[in-house]
């Protein structure tokens, strides 16, 4: 019985040692995990436009008051409130009566004139022959010669009366002296104006291209005139070109360019103001319409940029992101950043030309991992690419076992 216990215990230790060889073989020959798979987006030094989005106003590109050349009372309205209407066109009447019966009067003076022209061109004529047969004294014929003038300066006084007769009769009709989209009318019918009124009829305003008037400050246009001439900054092509943002922040479809900025800076608040001209064919735009204005300044030489979704922050506010090393491992760095150009981030500092930076994958990685970098496809459906390397990856060790 006591020659049992110590073989018992023997076979237990053999078999237990057995079994731990026996498990850690499994374990040497179970296979590592496969590398997770990122995907990475590769830097590039590329010139990057200077735009910047500044607040402005819409303007017409002309504005003209209706007013009455002439005194009268208004007897018909004929343009309709809010329309579209064309030089020339007639908007107000005016009882044209009392000029028609200026009219009248100027001719009949004018005829009276003429008349009186005729009589002293025969005087003159019969003295003239007079004189030539020594007959008449010259005096009588000097007399018929002054006589005859001043009767044709009376044919040119009535001339000109009637005239200004014709020209009040025909300012009985206000017109529309630019094409435009006129506004309410501001008398009615029956209303009795005058050429001397500070009160305007109507007004028209050009809507079709329209101003939009914006401002800058001063200071930062003053820098980047500075970047240009020391080189920093190149001139784009489409540096005139400038794009209007509505006020529900959706761009507008016409583009438009540059006219002036001014020369002179806001003593109050330091700001240039700078217009641009906008086609607007439906009329889209409207005076007073507050818009953002985007307008390319510039292009920046070198500049870095990468994928917004590529930046992460710490708890201290660090822009960082994870970079691919050339043996395919990850390296966390800290970068500055600059501007956001679209749905990119300018990086200043931190990251160089031809660096492979990590878009998608950051739930499987950590500093000095391995990784094995796909370049970022910024149509696939986020984490498509790594779920795939993953399940093959899964697929393999499966096949393994």
């Amino acid at each position: 019985m006591h020659m049992t216990r110590p073989i018992l215990a023997a076979s237990l230790t053999a078999v237990l040692l057995l079994a731990g060889c026996q498990k850690n073989e499994e374990q040497a020959a179970a296979p590592a995990f496969p590398p997770a798979a990122v995907a990475v987006f590769t830097t590039a030094a590329e010139p990057l436009p200077i735009t910047n989005e500044l607040p402005g106003r819409i303007t017409p590109t002309r504005i003209a008051e209706v007013r009455p050349r002439v005194s009268g009372i208004v007897v018909e309205r004929v343009f309709e409130q809010g329309t579209m209407v064309k030089e020339g066109d007639v908007l107000y009447r005016i009882d044209p009566a009392p000029f028609q019966v200026k009219v009248d009067s100027a001719e009949a003076t004018l005829k009276r004139a003429i008349a009186v022209r005729d009589q002293a061109k025969q005087t003159a004529d019969r003295q003239s022959r007079l004189k030539e047969a020594q007959v008449a004294a010259v005096q009588q014929y000097d007399d018929a010669i002054a006589t005859l003038a001043q009767a044709e300066a009376d044919i040119g006084i009535a001339e000109a009366g009637l005239a200004e007769a014709k020209l009040n009769l025909q300012y009985a009709n206000v017109t529309a002296p630019i094409s435009g989209r006129i506004g309410r009318a501001l008398i009615t019918e029956g209303a009795l104006v005058s050429a001397s009124d500070t009160q305007n009829l109507a007004t028209i305003q050009q809507l079709d291209p329209v101003y939009a008037d914006f401002t800058q400050s001063a200071t930062d246009l003053i820098r980047l005139r500075k970047a240009l001439q020391d080189g920093q900054l190149i001139s784009g092509k489409n540096e005139a070109e400038v794009q209007l943002i509505l006020d529900d922040g959706t761009p507008y479809g016409l583009k438009g360019r540059l006219l002036f900025s001014e020369a002179a800076v806001d003593a109050t608040t330091g700001q240039v103001t700078l217009r641009g001209e906008f086609p607007n064919p439906h009329n889209d735009l409207l005076p007073g319409m507050y818009v953002r204005v985007q307008i390319q300044q510039g292009l920046e030489k070198n500049a870095i940029t990468v994928p917004q979704q590529a930046v992460q922050r710490n708890n201290a506010g660090q822009s960082q992101v994870y970079v691919v090393t050339a043996d395919k491992k990850v390296e966390f760095r800290n970068v500055t950043l600059g501007r956001t150009v679209g749905e990119r981030w300018q990086v200043t500092a931190g990251l160089k030309a031809g660096e492979k930076v990590i878009v998608e994958g950051f739930q499987k990685i950590a500093p000095g991992a391995p990784v094995e970098p796909t370049d970022w496809n910024p149509g696939t459906k986020p984490g498509t690419g790594q779920q795939s390397a993953a399940a093959a990856g899964d697929k393999s060790a499966n096949a393994v076992k």
